[in-house]
């Protein structure tokens, strides 16, 4: 089994990797802008450097491999980035998923590609007292977003149109161990890690704690993505989630829970939203009943081991 997979060196594609190395696959990933030092670590898979922005090396890469499985990992995908780097985020999100789909049009149509978009897209819905099923209707209010729920759009038309055999993946917030800091657990694990070793002062920065998402551990999502690429429909979305909704205050405290430092929060303005969901929870029916897929790993586990991953970070 040939594998592609974009965006191959970021939290969730080193993941990836280490979940389908395997004898029987050979696994070719695509790295931008990551260091050398880091691609380094990623032994026995084929990497290079790619801009998907840029059509000529998008076809050329595909041309190069001939995959069977394409994983669509590739975007800018922080929220807060995506306000201060809109231009950025539409290209590397609809013209590189676009380029990326032309390729496999011309050179690989039968090859079964997952696209990751993102519960992002449902937005701010007043009154939702339940999880969203992906038929409900979106509303994007980030940059972000709406360069998920476009990249879905041109899945549909692939998929319907073109006849590329397309999965799409609605990701709900997932964490780990690996995770950049510039996202909301992975932030407070690295402060506390920070403030245990002395190197901060014990005051952890904090953005908006009250609103409610549903959390995954990565191990857990990447499964699931593999499990849509065996089994998911042709053309259909499918929410990754856990079903459940979570406050950020409470995942916070769980986190402060595994340490002995005693701290103080403070509220910075830079980490809150320009618009922010009050509560995002999705149902996870589809993905159980086509894929036979449900999370496994606690959210207690999941931040027991993530704090660890900074606790062992220099």
């Amino acid at each position: 089994m040939k594998i592609f997979i974009t965006g191959s060196t970021g939290f969730a594609g080193s993941h990836l990797i280490d979940y389908l190395r395997s004898p029987e696959n050979k696994i070719f990933g695509a790295f931008f802008p990551e260091t050398s030092e880091k691609v380094k670590k990623m032994n026995g898979v084929e990497l290079f450097y790619l801009d998907i922005t840029d059509e000529k090396e998008t076809y050329s890469a595909v041309k190069a491999i001939r995959p069977e499985w394409i994983f669509h990992l590739a975007a800018v995908s922080n929220v807060r980035y995506s306000w201060k780097n809109r231009r950025e985020t539409m290209e590397t999100n609809i013209l590189g998923t676009f380029h990326l789909f032309e390729a496999a049009r011309k050179l690989v149509p039968s090859a079964r590609i997952l696209f990751i978009s993102s519960s992002d897209v449902y937005g701010i819905h007043m009154h939702m007292n339940r999880p969203y099923k992906e038929e409900d209707v979106v509303h994007p209010v980030s940059p972000y977003a709406y360069t998920k729920i476009s990249g879905e759009s041109l899945c549909q038309f692939y998929s319907q149109i073109e006849e590329l055999d397309v999965v799409t993946a609605r990701s709900f917030p997932h964490t780990g161990p690996g995770q950049s800091p510039d996202f909301v657990c992975s932030d407070w694990a690295c402060q506390i890690a920070s403030i245990e070793k002395e190197k901060a002062e014990p005051v952890l920065k904090v953005g908006n704690i009250d609103v409610e998402r549903d959390f995954l551990d990565v191990r857990d999502v990447i499964k699931a993505y593999t499990g849509l690429l065996k089994r998911g429909k042709k053309g259909e979305v499918y929410n990754v989630c856990s079903g459940k909704a979570v406050a950020l205050r409470d995942i916070l405290q769980l986190l402060l829970s595994f340490s002995p430092k005693k701290v103080d929060l403070d509220v910075d303005p830079e980490k809150l939203r320009k618009a922010d969901i009050p509560m995002l929870f999705g149902d996870n029916g589809k993905i159980k009943q086509d894929v036979k897929w449900e999370p496994q790993i606690s959210l207690r586990q999941t931040l027991s081991d993530l704090l660890d991953y900074w606790r062992c970070s220099p």
